[in-house]
């Protein structure tokens, strides 16, 4: 059996180690969500690692989980597919980066395309 090489924290499997024993990991951490002319966010699409599939994926938004996920079912309903939120991250089915960006326009947020 050999042993997995590590590139990053992410790879433990989202354990937290400390060696502070007053440690506490607040998951029910509340996060104030920016208002939509203060967001930041990126529209790139990428096929990498779903096999073949081509994906649109929105990323930099700050605020909540509830927040982000109204806003990806928004995105969701107004291009007519499916997709998920994860990691902080809207994923939407299929290439529709430029759709999304009027959408997101159209709500005042910020958005920048990235990538081809």
């Amino acid at each position: 059996m050999s042993k997995k090489k590590l590139s990053s924290l992410g790879d433990l499997g989202g354990f937290v180690f400390s060696t502070n024993d007053n440690f506490e990991l607040n998951k029910n951490e509340i996060h104030e969500t920016l208002q939509p002319n203060k967001q930041y966010l990126e529209a790139l699409f990428s096929n990498k690692g779903r096999g073949g599939k081509t994906v649109t994926v929105i990323t930099g938004f700050v605020g909540s989980e509830s927040d982000l996920k109204s806003l990806g079912k928004l995105l969701k309903t107004k291009c007519g597919v499916g997709g998920s939120v994860k990691d902080n991250e809207i994923i939407i089915q299929g290439n529709y980066r430029d759709k999304i960006m009027e959408i997101l326009k159209n709500e005042e947020y910020n958005v920048k395309r990235v990538g081809g």
